[in-house]
Protein backbone atom coordinates (compact mmCIF):
# COMPACT_ATOMS: atom_id res chain seq x y z
CA UNK A 1 0.00 0.00 0.00
CA UNK A 2 1.30 3.44 -0.91
CA UNK A 3 2.24 5.64 2.06
CA UNK A 4 0.12 8.46 0.67
CA UNK A 5 -3.24 7.05 1.73
CA UNK A 6 -6.33 7.66 3.83
CA UNK A 7 -6.71 5.50 6.93
CA UNK A 8 -10.04 4.74 8.59
CA UNK A 9 -11.17 2.50 11.40
CA UNK A 10 -13.63 0.20 9.67
CA UNK A 11 -15.73 -2.91 9.97
CA UNK A 12 -15.63 -5.58 7.26
CA UNK A 13 -18.70 -7.55 6.24
CA UNK A 14 -19.78 -9.91 3.49
CA UNK A 15 -22.75 -9.50 1.13
CA UNK A 16 -23.33 -11.76 -1.90
CA UNK A 17 -19.88 -13.28 -1.33
CA UNK A 18 -18.14 -9.88 -1.63
CA UNK A 19 -16.37 -7.93 1.11
CA UNK A 20 -17.61 -4.47 1.93
CA UNK A 21 -16.65 -1.97 4.64
CA UNK A 22 -18.42 0.41 7.01
CA UNK A 23 -16.43 3.41 8.21
CA UNK A 24 -16.86 6.85 9.74
CA UNK A 25 -15.71 9.78 7.62
CA UNK A 26 -15.24 13.35 8.92
CA UNK A 27 -17.57 15.70 7.06
CA UNK A 28 -14.66 17.90 6.01
CA UNK A 29 -13.26 14.99 3.95
CA UNK A 30 -16.52 14.20 2.17
CA UNK A 31 -16.27 16.86 -0.62
CA UNK A 32 -12.78 15.84 -1.69
CA UNK A 33 -13.00 12.11 -1.02
CA UNK A 34 -16.17 11.37 -3.01
CA UNK A 35 -16.88 12.45 -6.54
CA UNK A 36 -19.87 12.43 -8.89
CA UNK A 37 -20.10 10.96 -12.34
CA UNK A 38 -19.61 13.59 -15.02
CA UNK A 39 -23.11 14.95 -15.61
CA UNK A 40 -22.18 15.62 -19.22
CA UNK A 41 -21.96 11.89 -19.85
CA UNK A 42 -25.00 10.15 -21.35
CA UNK A 43 -27.14 8.20 -18.85
CA UNK A 44 -25.89 4.81 -20.05
CA UNK A 45 -22.31 5.76 -19.13
CA UNK A 46 -23.16 6.99 -15.64
CA UNK A 47 -23.87 4.99 -12.46
CA UNK A 48 -26.19 7.52 -10.82
CA UNK A 49 -28.92 10.06 -11.60
CA UNK A 50 -28.15 13.66 -12.50
CA UNK A 51 -27.91 15.86 -9.42
CA UNK A 52 -31.14 17.72 -8.67
CA UNK A 53 -29.79 21.15 -7.72
CA UNK A 54 -33.07 22.14 -6.02
CA UNK A 55 -32.69 19.43 -3.36
CA UNK A 56 -29.15 20.39 -2.31
CA UNK A 57 -29.89 23.74 -0.57
CA UNK A 58 -32.89 22.15 1.17
CA UNK A 59 -30.68 19.50 2.79
CA UNK A 60 -27.91 22.01 3.46
CA UNK A 61 -30.33 24.44 5.12
CA UNK A 62 -31.64 21.59 7.26
CA UNK A 63 -28.11 20.82 8.49
CA UNK A 64 -27.26 24.46 9.22
CA UNK A 65 -30.57 25.32 10.91
CA UNK A 66 -30.58 22.14 13.01
CA UNK A 67 -26.88 21.72 13.67
CA UNK A 68 -27.56 20.30 17.14
CA UNK A 69 -30.02 17.64 16.02
CA UNK A 70 -29.67 16.92 12.28
CA UNK A 71 -29.31 13.33 11.13
CA UNK A 72 -27.95 12.01 7.83
CA UNK A 73 -28.16 8.42 6.65
CA UNK A 74 -25.10 6.59 5.30
CA UNK A 75 -23.49 7.30 1.96
CA UNK A 76 -22.98 4.25 -0.24
CA UNK A 77 -19.94 4.29 -2.50
CA UNK A 78 -17.64 2.17 -4.65
CA UNK A 79 -13.86 2.44 -4.56
CA UNK A 80 -11.74 1.85 -7.66
CA UNK A 81 -8.10 1.73 -6.64
CA UNK A 82 -5.73 0.33 -4.08
CA UNK A 83 -7.24 -0.59 -0.71
CA UNK A 84 -5.96 -2.71 2.16
CA UNK A 85 -7.72 -3.92 5.31
CA UNK A 86 -5.64 -4.73 8.42
CA UNK A 87 -7.80 -6.56 11.00
CA UNK A 88 -7.19 -6.10 14.71
CA UNK A 89 -6.99 -9.90 15.03
CA UNK A 90 -6.57 -12.64 12.43
CA UNK A 91 -9.25 -14.79 14.05
CA UNK A 92 -12.01 -14.43 16.58
CA UNK A 93 -14.68 -11.74 16.94
CA UNK A 94 -12.26 -8.85 16.28
CA UNK A 95 -11.19 -10.12 12.84
CA UNK A 96 -13.91 -7.96 11.24
CA UNK A 97 -12.64 -4.72 12.82
CA UNK A 98 -9.49 -3.00 11.72
CA UNK A 99 -7.80 -0.28 9.70
CA UNK A 100 -8.83 0.35 6.12
CA UNK A 101 -6.27 2.13 3.93
CA UNK A 102 -7.43 3.75 0.70
CA UNK A 103 -4.87 5.12 -1.70
CA UNK A 104 -5.26 8.83 -2.40
CA UNK A 105 -5.15 8.08 -6.11
CA UNK A 106 -8.23 5.82 -5.81
CA UNK A 107 -11.54 6.96 -7.25
CA UNK A 108 -14.47 6.73 -4.84
CA UNK A 109 -17.80 7.05 -6.61
CA UNK A 110 -21.06 7.61 -4.73
CA UNK A 111 -23.76 5.08 -5.62
CA UNK A 112 -26.35 6.48 -3.24
CA UNK A 113 -26.27 9.84 -1.43
CA UNK A 114 -24.97 12.34 -3.99
CA UNK A 115 -27.42 15.00 -2.78
CA UNK A 116 -26.26 14.53 0.82
CA UNK A 117 -22.65 14.79 -0.32
CA UNK A 118 -23.31 18.07 -2.20
CA UNK A 119 -25.32 19.45 0.74
CA UNK A 120 -22.48 18.66 3.16
CA UNK A 121 -20.09 20.63 0.96
CA UNK A 122 -22.50 23.57 0.92
CA UNK A 123 -23.22 23.44 4.65
CA UNK A 124 -19.49 23.47 5.51
CA UNK A 125 -19.13 26.87 3.84
CA UNK A 126 -21.59 28.39 6.30
CA UNK A 127 -20.79 26.19 9.31
CA UNK A 128 -17.15 24.99 8.96
CA UNK A 129 -17.21 23.62 12.53
CA UNK A 130 -19.42 20.80 11.22
CA UNK A 131 -16.32 19.44 9.50
CA UNK A 132 -15.24 17.68 12.72
CA UNK A 133 -18.47 15.66 12.78
CA UNK A 134 -18.84 12.48 10.77
CA UNK A 135 -21.07 10.44 8.48
CA UNK A 136 -21.10 6.69 8.04
CA UNK A 137 -19.96 5.26 4.71
CA UNK A 138 -20.82 1.86 3.28
CA UNK A 139 -17.95 1.14 0.88
CA UNK A 140 -17.83 -1.55 -1.81
CA UNK A 141 -14.92 -2.54 -4.00
CA UNK A 142 -15.61 -1.27 -7.51
CA UNK A 143 -16.79 -3.90 -9.97
CA UNK A 144 -16.94 -1.68 -13.03
CA UNK A 145 -19.69 0.45 -14.57
CA UNK A 146 -22.16 -2.40 -15.02
CA UNK A 147 -21.84 -3.42 -11.36
CA UNK A 148 -22.13 0.21 -10.16
CA UNK A 149 -25.27 0.77 -12.24
CA UNK A 150 -26.79 -2.41 -10.84
CA UNK A 151 -25.96 -1.28 -7.31
CA UNK A 152 -27.78 2.01 -7.91
CA UNK A 153 -30.82 0.15 -9.24
CA UNK A 154 -30.82 -2.34 -6.35
CA UNK A 155 -30.45 0.38 -3.71
CA UNK A 156 -33.39 2.37 -5.08
CA UNK A 157 -35.80 -0.24 -6.42
CA UNK A 158 -37.25 -1.03 -2.99
CA UNK A 159 -37.10 2.52 -1.58
CA UNK A 160 -40.55 3.64 -0.41
CA UNK A 161 -41.17 7.23 0.58
CA UNK A 162 -43.15 7.42 3.84
CA UNK A 163 -46.71 8.73 3.55
CA UNK A 164 -47.36 12.39 4.23
CA UNK A 165 -49.54 11.48 7.21
CA UNK A 166 -46.83 9.54 9.02
CA UNK A 167 -44.24 12.25 8.25
CA UNK A 168 -46.59 14.78 9.88
CA UNK A 169 -47.19 12.46 12.82
CA UNK A 170 -43.46 12.22 13.56
CA UNK A 171 -42.38 15.78 12.61
CA UNK A 172 -41.98 17.80 15.80
CA UNK A 173 -40.58 20.86 14.01
CA UNK A 174 -43.67 21.47 11.86
CA UNK A 175 -45.74 23.85 13.99
CA UNK A 176 -48.87 23.25 11.94
CA UNK A 177 -48.51 19.48 12.26
CA UNK A 178 -48.12 19.90 16.02
CA UNK A 179 -51.32 21.98 16.18
CA UNK A 180 -53.28 19.46 14.10
CA UNK A 181 -52.14 16.57 16.29
CA UNK A 182 -53.49 18.51 19.29
CA UNK A 183 -56.67 19.29 17.36
CA UNK A 184 -57.28 15.60 16.68
CA UNK A 185 -56.90 14.74 20.35
CA UNK A 186 -59.33 17.53 21.33
CA UNK A 187 -62.22 16.34 19.12
CA UNK A 188 -63.60 12.83 19.77
CA UNK A 189 -64.71 12.24 16.16
CA UNK A 190 -61.25 13.12 14.82
CA UNK A 191 -59.49 11.19 17.58
CA UNK A 192 -61.37 7.98 16.83
CA UNK A 193 -61.80 8.17 13.06
CA UNK A 194 -58.54 9.70 11.76
CA UNK A 195 -55.93 7.49 10.12
CA UNK A 196 -52.60 8.80 11.39
CA UNK A 197 -50.44 6.80 8.96
CA UNK A 198 -52.07 6.68 5.54
CA UNK A 199 -52.63 9.49 3.06
CA UNK A 200 -55.45 7.70 1.26
CA UNK A 201 -58.03 5.53 2.97
CA UNK A 202 -58.77 2.02 1.71
CA UNK A 203 -62.26 1.09 0.60
CA UNK A 204 -63.06 -1.00 3.67
CA UNK A 205 -61.37 1.18 6.29
CA UNK A 206 -63.41 2.31 9.30
CA UNK A 207 -61.54 5.64 9.34
CA UNK A 208 -63.16 8.77 7.93
CA UNK A 209 -60.27 11.27 7.84
CA UNK A 210 -56.49 11.27 7.39
CA UNK A 211 -53.94 13.31 9.29
CA UNK A 212 -52.67 14.77 6.02
CA UNK A 213 -56.13 15.96 4.90
CA UNK A 214 -56.84 17.55 8.31
CA UNK A 215 -53.41 19.18 8.14
CA UNK A 216 -54.18 20.70 4.74
CA UNK A 217 -57.71 21.74 5.68
CA UNK A 218 -56.66 23.37 8.95
CA UNK A 219 -53.81 25.13 7.19
CA UNK A 220 -56.35 26.60 4.76
CA UNK A 221 -58.56 27.63 7.70
CA UNK A 222 -55.80 29.40 9.66
CA UNK A 223 -53.91 30.73 6.62
CA UNK A 224 -50.53 30.10 8.25
CA UNK A 225 -47.27 28.73 6.87
CA UNK A 226 -46.09 25.51 8.50
CA UNK A 227 -42.95 27.11 10.00
CA UNK A 228 -44.74 30.02 11.66
CA UNK A 229 -45.46 29.58 15.36
CA UNK A 230 -49.09 29.07 16.24
CA UNK A 231 -50.71 30.59 19.32
CA UNK A 232 -53.06 28.86 21.79
CA UNK A 233 -55.77 31.04 20.21
CA UNK A 234 -55.18 29.36 16.85
CA UNK A 235 -55.74 25.93 18.36
CA UNK A 236 -58.85 27.14 20.19
CA UNK A 237 -60.27 28.61 16.97
CA UNK A 238 -59.54 25.44 14.99
CA UNK A 239 -61.19 23.25 17.64
CA UNK A 240 -64.26 25.52 17.78
CA UNK A 241 -64.54 25.64 14.01
CA UNK A 242 -64.32 21.90 13.38
CA UNK A 243 -66.68 21.14 16.26
CA UNK A 244 -69.20 23.53 14.69
CA UNK A 245 -68.72 21.88 11.28
CA UNK A 246 -69.27 18.42 12.78
CA UNK A 247 -72.49 19.62 14.42
CA UNK A 248 -73.75 20.57 10.95
CA UNK A 249 -72.62 17.34 9.30
CA UNK A 250 -75.18 14.80 10.57
CA UNK A 251 -73.66 12.06 8.40
CA UNK A 252 -70.31 12.45 10.18
CA UNK A 253 -72.08 12.28 13.52
CA UNK A 254 -73.80 9.06 12.47
CA UNK A 255 -70.37 7.51 11.92
CA UNK A 256 -69.48 8.43 15.52
CA UNK A 257 -72.75 6.85 16.67
CA UNK A 258 -71.99 3.66 14.68
CA UNK A 259 -75.24 4.17 12.74
CA UNK A 260 -73.28 4.00 9.47
CA UNK A 261 -69.74 2.90 8.60
CA UNK A 262 -67.21 5.27 7.11
CA UNK A 263 -66.64 3.35 3.87
CA UNK A 264 -70.35 3.69 3.01
CA UNK A 265 -70.04 7.46 3.34
CA UNK A 266 -66.95 7.50 1.09
CA UNK A 267 -68.80 5.41 -1.48
CA UNK A 268 -71.89 7.65 -1.57
CA UNK A 269 -70.92 11.15 -0.44
CA UNK A 270 -68.48 13.89 -1.38
CA UNK A 271 -68.20 15.20 2.18
CA UNK A 272 -66.44 11.98 3.27
CA UNK A 273 -63.34 12.85 1.19
CA UNK A 274 -60.38 15.14 1.79
CA UNK A 275 -61.38 17.46 -1.04
CA UNK A 276 -64.52 18.50 0.90
CA UNK A 277 -62.52 18.91 4.12
CA UNK A 278 -60.09 21.27 2.38
CA UNK A 279 -62.90 23.20 0.71
CA UNK A 280 -64.60 23.67 4.09
CA UNK A 281 -61.31 24.99 5.47
CA UNK A 282 -61.01 27.48 2.58
CA UNK A 283 -64.55 28.78 3.07
CA UNK A 284 -64.13 28.77 6.85
CA UNK A 285 -61.21 31.21 6.64
CA UNK A 286 -63.30 33.64 4.61
CA UNK A 287 -66.38 33.19 6.80
CA UNK A 288 -64.51 33.88 10.04
CA UNK A 289 -62.83 36.89 8.46
CA UNK A 290 -66.12 38.39 7.24
CA UNK A 291 -68.41 37.25 10.07
CA UNK A 292 -66.21 37.08 13.20
CA UNK A 293 -69.24 37.07 15.54
CA UNK A 294 -71.79 35.08 13.57
CA UNK A 295 -69.79 32.44 11.71
CA UNK A 296 -71.11 29.51 13.78
CA UNK A 297 -74.70 30.39 12.89
CA UNK A 298 -73.83 30.68 9.20
CA UNK A 299 -72.32 27.18 9.22
CA UNK A 300 -75.82 25.75 9.67
CA UNK A 301 -76.24 26.13 5.90
CA UNK A 302 -73.84 23.20 5.44
CA UNK A 303 -76.90 21.04 6.16
CA UNK A 304 -78.60 22.38 3.02
CA UNK A 305 -75.96 21.03 0.62
CA UNK A 306 -76.76 17.78 -1.16
CA UNK A 307 -73.42 16.03 -0.76
CA UNK A 308 -74.55 12.85 -2.56
CA UNK A 309 -72.22 11.67 -5.32
CA UNK A 310 -75.37 10.64 -7.19
CA UNK A 311 -76.12 14.36 -7.60
CA UNK A 312 -73.96 14.55 -10.72
CA UNK A 313 -75.56 17.79 -11.90
CA UNK A 314 -73.85 19.44 -8.93
CA UNK A 315 -70.63 17.48 -8.44
CA UNK A 316 -69.55 16.20 -11.88
CA UNK A 317 -66.77 18.49 -13.08
CA UNK A 318 -66.27 19.79 -9.56
CA UNK A 319 -65.54 17.04 -7.05
CA UNK A 320 -66.02 14.24 -9.58
CA UNK A 321 -64.50 13.39 -12.92
CA UNK A 322 -66.25 10.52 -14.63
CA UNK A 323 -67.87 9.60 -11.32
CA UNK A 324 -64.53 9.40 -9.45
CA UNK A 325 -63.27 11.83 -6.81
CA UNK A 326 -60.99 14.36 -8.51
CA UNK A 327 -58.24 15.57 -6.14
CA UNK A 328 -56.87 18.75 -7.69
CA UNK A 329 -56.47 22.32 -6.47
CA UNK A 330 -59.07 23.47 -9.00
CA UNK A 331 -61.52 20.86 -7.73
CA UNK A 332 -61.02 22.13 -4.19
CA UNK A 333 -61.91 25.66 -5.35
CA UNK A 334 -64.91 24.34 -7.28
CA UNK A 335 -66.24 22.56 -4.18
CA UNK A 336 -65.52 25.63 -2.05
CA UNK A 337 -67.62 27.65 -4.49
CA UNK A 338 -70.63 25.40 -3.80
CA UNK A 339 -70.17 25.91 -0.05
CA UNK A 340 -69.67 29.68 -0.42
CA UNK A 341 -72.84 29.93 -2.45
CA UNK A 342 -74.83 28.06 0.20
CA UNK A 343 -73.38 30.27 2.95
CA UNK A 344 -74.05 33.44 0.88
CA UNK A 345 -70.38 34.40 0.68
CA UNK A 346 -68.94 36.30 -2.32
CA UNK A 347 -66.43 34.51 -4.55
CA UNK A 348 -62.86 35.72 -4.91
CA UNK A 349 -61.64 36.72 -8.37
CA UNK A 350 -59.87 33.38 -8.82
CA UNK A 351 -62.95 31.44 -7.69
CA UNK A 352 -65.24 33.51 -9.94
CA UNK A 353 -63.00 32.86 -12.97
CA UNK A 354 -63.16 29.12 -12.36
CA UNK A 355 -66.89 29.22 -11.70
CA UNK A 356 -67.49 30.87 -15.07
CA UNK A 357 -66.04 27.75 -16.73
CA UNK A 358 -68.35 25.34 -14.86
CA UNK A 359 -72.02 24.49 -15.40
CA UNK A 360 -74.22 26.47 -12.99
CA UNK A 361 -75.19 24.33 -9.98
CA UNK A 362 -78.86 23.63 -9.13
CA UNK A 363 -80.29 26.44 -7.06
CA UNK A 364 -81.21 24.39 -3.98
CA UNK A 365 -80.68 20.79 -2.92
CA UNK A 366 -82.15 18.64 -0.21
CA UNK A 367 -80.09 17.66 2.78
CA UNK A 368 -78.02 14.55 2.50
CA UNK A 369 -79.12 11.37 4.22
CA UNK A 370 -77.48 8.00 4.54
CA UNK A 371 -79.67 4.98 4.00
CA UNK A 372 -79.72 2.89 7.10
Amino acid sequence: MESNSYRFTAMRGIQAGRAYYVLMCPLRLVPRLFRFDDEALPAELRAQRVLNRVRVPQISRYMVDHSKEYILSSLCASVDGEIEFEPVERSGPMRSIGQLQIGMSATILINDGQHRRAAIEEALIERPELGDESISIVLFVDGGLKRSQQMFADLNVHAVRPTKSIRLLYDHRDEQAKLVRQLIQAIPLFREFTDLEKTSISNRSLKLFTLSSLHQATGRLLCRSKDKAFSPGDLELAVDFWKAVITNMPDWERVAERAVVAHELRRDYVHAHGIALQAIGVVGAQLIREEPRDWKTRLKSLRDIDWSRANTSLWEGRALMGGRINKTSQSTIAVANVISRELDLPLSEESARLEALLPPPPRRSQKSKVAA
